[in-house]
């Protein structure tokens, strides 16, 4: 029998989860006897819960890969179905085995053409950062905060200079494995909407770290310590070294994953948000 190839939408809480890919078990000494443990990931949560609807072992492959406590309103996987089964096992089923930090929006089946990451045409990120004096209690862990006051017409213009095709090093990780530091930004855009700062991204790929060094390179020049033209003389000098410290994971959160309309995927990112919390547009 040929396995059926599906495509699910997921939403994650990135803070539960200690990044996206399954990691190596580690082994601590307890009372002279070594314990093996494995850090919980989001790529080990659904592979274990589709193994159970399955019946059998299921890899999945998926369309970015998220750092320890980034989220996701719009991630996508595929994976091939050993078994068959309708549409509601592969969401309300699987969900019934997953954490309540991850869900499934969405399945669909696609051909076994469709590949998550290389049939993208693009992904889009969204960083919320809280800009008041006090601390963040309700929105802790899912959004970023700045005490002090920032001007956010600099950092707009700042943004928008990046626009385009251009080399990244300057905002990539030390670790990032990434064969090329060349990105195309497609938006790059900050607006304020009263103590919310919203920074809305999107390219056809990112580097590792690249969009928190963004916003690290941007909250200095909106509290005064540089001029808007920092993030071209960033681009210019191609060093990380440079450039200002990533910015904190919390706020960040993969919302969409752009494919051709021939592949017939729902459109779902930030419109599992009925409250429209996020939503500022």
């Amino acid at each position: 029998m040929s396995l059926q190839r599906w495509a699910l939408g997921i939403e994650y809480d990135g803070g539960s989860f200690h990044g996206w890919q399954t990691q190596a078990p580690t082994t601590q000494v307890v009372d002279g006897r070594p314990i093996g443990s494995t850090l919980p990931t989001v790529q080990g949560a659904l592979e274990a819960a589709l193994s159970q609807i399955a019946d059998a072992p299921v890899q999945v492959v998926c369309a970015g890969r998220t750092d320890t406590g980034v989220h996701a309103t719009g991630q996508v996987i595929h994976f091939d179905a050993p078994v068959l089964r309708p549409e509601t096992a592969w969401v309300r089923g699987v969900n019934a085995q997953l954490p309540n930090s991850c869900a499934v929006r969405w399945a669909q089946p696609v051909s076994t053409d469709f590949h998550a990451r290389f049939s993208a045409t693009g992904r889009r990120y969204r960083y919320l950062l809280l800009n008041r004096p006090e601390r963040l209690a309700l929105f802790s862990g899912r959004a970023g905060w700045f005490h002090r006051p920032l001007d956010v017409e600099p950092m707009s213009h700042a943004a928008q200079s990046i626009l385009g095709t251009h080399d990244f090093s300057a905002f990539r990780a030390a670790e990032c494995q990434a064969n090329s530091p060349v990105r195309t930004l497609t938006e790059s855009r900050v607006t304020r909407q009263g103590d919310w700062l919203i920074f809305d991204f999107a390219a056809n790929a990112f580097l590792q770290h690249m969009i928190r060094n963004l916003v690290g390179a941007l909250v200095t020049i909106g509290k005064g310590d540089a001029p808007a033209s920092l993030m071209i003389e960033l681009l210019a000098q191609k060093n990380r070294t440079l450039s200002p410290p990533t910015f904190m994971p919390d706020g960040l959160y993969l919302t969409a994953v752009d494919y051709d309309a021939g592949w017939g995927l729902p459109t779902a990112g930030l419109s599992g948000d009925p409250l429209q919390i996020f939503n500022f547009r």
